[in-house]
């Protein structure tokens, strides 16, 4: 991991990040890898984090309230509590873990479905 937010520290705002990031700490705001590089994200048991997460590699063991993307893999450790839809290519989910939102996987070359206005169906 090349950076941290330590435990006691509290980020108000968007966070960007390349490589690796642990978080012990907390953040009220977004959590974006940088999409030029691999990336993973340790969300630690003492972590509170409010916001959308995207990463490439998210391990989560704290509080998440809000989306959570993680375009490989996603992992859930017993202690994990999340508000909020995920979306993840690959999951592995302990017990303990709560999600209190929609599970979807991101299927390769998956077409979003083209809405249809209420009008156009008459």
């Amino acid at each position: 991991m090349k950076s941290l937010i330590a435990e006691g520290s509290q980020i108000d705002g968007n966070f960007t990040f390349g490589d690796g990031l642990r978080v012990d700490g907390g953040i009220k705001g977004n959590i974006y890898s940088n999409p030029e590089l691999p990336s993973i994200l340790v969300i630690s048991e003492t972590a509170c984090v409010v916001g959308e997460i995207n990463a490439d590699h998210i391990i989560i063991n704290g509080s998440v309230t809000g989306d959570v993307h993680a375009k490989l893999m996603l992992e859930l450790q017993p202690k994990a509590r999340i508000v909020g839809n995920v979306q993840y290519s690959a999951l592995e989910m302990h017990q303990g873990a709560l999600i209190a939102g929609q599970l979807r996987p991101l299927v390769e070359g998956e077409e979003k479905p083209a809405l249809k206005l209420a009008a156009n169906n008459a």
